[in-house]
Parts: structure tokens; sequence; C-alpha cells
């Protein structure tokens, strides 16, 4: 569920988090899964400490923006879900266990016309991993530590 929030009213917030850092009850401050421009908005206000975000050999569109940014500003990056979402661990053996409420069924990259091709990343993955004897799970996870 995403919200809408006016310029002001996401200053105001920014202003809030500001005033708790410097009354001591907050060391940081940090966003998650928010826009470049979003990201300079706040930092624009208070600095940044970390942004968290998909980030993985599967999920690399905040490449083009949000990285760029944060590195700029020199700004944290927490990346979640490094074995995207489980994908890069198993492939698609991991639509077997999925349990009837699994959220991942209705995201876009499980459903069956992306498979496929989804499938054809997991082998490359697959791939460079044996030829360094390595599990696709320790590659994906090296490939992020060393971003």
């Amino acid at each position: 569920m995403t919200s809408y929030v006016s310029h002001l009213q996401f200053q105001v917030k920014i202003g809030e988090l500001k005033k708790l850092v410097e009354e001591g009850k907050i060391k940081y401050i940090g966003l998650s899964e928010a826009s470049a421009s979003t990201i300079r908005r706040a930092h624009a206000v208070h600095p940044i400490s970390a942004v968290q975000l998909e980030w993985s050999l599967w999920s690399r569109d905040v490449e083009q923006d949000i990285i760029p940014t944060c590195r700029e500003l020199g700004i944290g990056i927490v990346a979640y879900s490094p074995l995207g979402i489980g994908f890069l661990s198993s492939g698609t053996k991991i639509l077997e266990n999925w349990s009837e409420d699994d959220f991942r069924q209705n995201l876009p990259r499980f459903q069956p016309e992306n498979l496929e091709k989804n499938k054809t990343i997991f082998e490359r993955v697959n791939e460079m991993a044996a030829k360094k004897g390595y599990t696709p799970s320790q590659l994906a996870l090296a490939w992020v530590h060393h971003q």
C-alpha cells in the first residue's frame, strides 16, 4: 500500500525526525524504498544515514538513479532480498514449496509469462557459480556484498 505525501507534509515529517535526533531520542534517520528525488529532499532537511531497498543480481533497477544518489550523498545502502526473494537460491523449484497464501505468487516476476526468462537468468547464475565452486546463493550474496 502506497500513500501520497505532499512535499510540505514530507518536509514536516523529516523535520519532526530531525527534532528527535536533536533531542537525542533517535540517532539516525533512514528511508525504505525511496526514490532518488525523495532521498534528495529528505537529505536536504537532515542527513539520511541509510536507505533500504531491494537489490540483487535479479533486481538491479535501483542502479540507475537510487544507488548513484546514495553514493553521491554518502548514504549507506541496506540491500534486502539479495537472493531475489528466494529465487536465486533455488530457481523455479521455489514454486514447489509455496503455501497457498505466499505473497510472491502475486509478483509479476513469478507469473507464468515471466518464468521462462527468469529460469534462464537462474541457469546463468548457476553456471557462473558452478565455475567458481559456489552455490547460486553464495555467488548472489558475494555480488551484493561486493557492490
